[in-house]
């Protein structure tokens, strides 16, 4: 008998995270939540993300520049925009050549290939959610 998560709002465990194993030994490596994907971080760049949900967030999204994504989808040809992102190379989890690009494109993060990364944004945070915080704070 199956269990049942009486906690619907547990975040599930990303079944993609195998890709970044060879980068957990990187001093320069964090693993964080971008969204809806699980993002890997090398020296404080935003390099490689993945996403297990419904298409098209169900693969290996390559955080790059605009001006380098065209290097990028020359050399790797399996990889596309993403559908909404468009800003980023993506590359389904059920494209035939997706665990090997995948760990292509861990190896160029690995070695700090230059058209990998993006200086994440700065979080904005609403002020809705400012407010509510510096009042959680208040003792009563």
């Amino acid at each position: 008998m199956k269990p049942i998560d009486l906690n619907p709002k547990r975040k599930r465990e990303n079944p993609l995270l195998w890709i970044f194993e060879p980068l957990e030994r990187d001093p320069g490596y964090s693993l964080e939540r971008f969204f809806n994907f699980q993002a890997a971080y090398l020296d404080g760049l935003l390099c490689l993300a993945v996403a297990s949900g419904e298409e098209p967030w169900n693969g290996l999204a390559v955080c790059t520049s605009h001006d380098r994504q065209s290097r990028l989808l020359r050399e790797y040809p399996a990889l596309a925009p993403h559908p909404v992102l468009g800003k980023w190379p993506y590359v389904s989890q059920a494209h035939p050549e997706f665990e090997t690009l995948a760990q292509q494109m861990v190896a160029l993060a690995r070695d700090r290939d230059p058209r990998l990364g993006v200086v994440p944004g700065k979080r904005k945070r609403s002020q809705d959610v400012i407010d509510m915080k510096a009042s959680s704070g208040k003792k009563k």
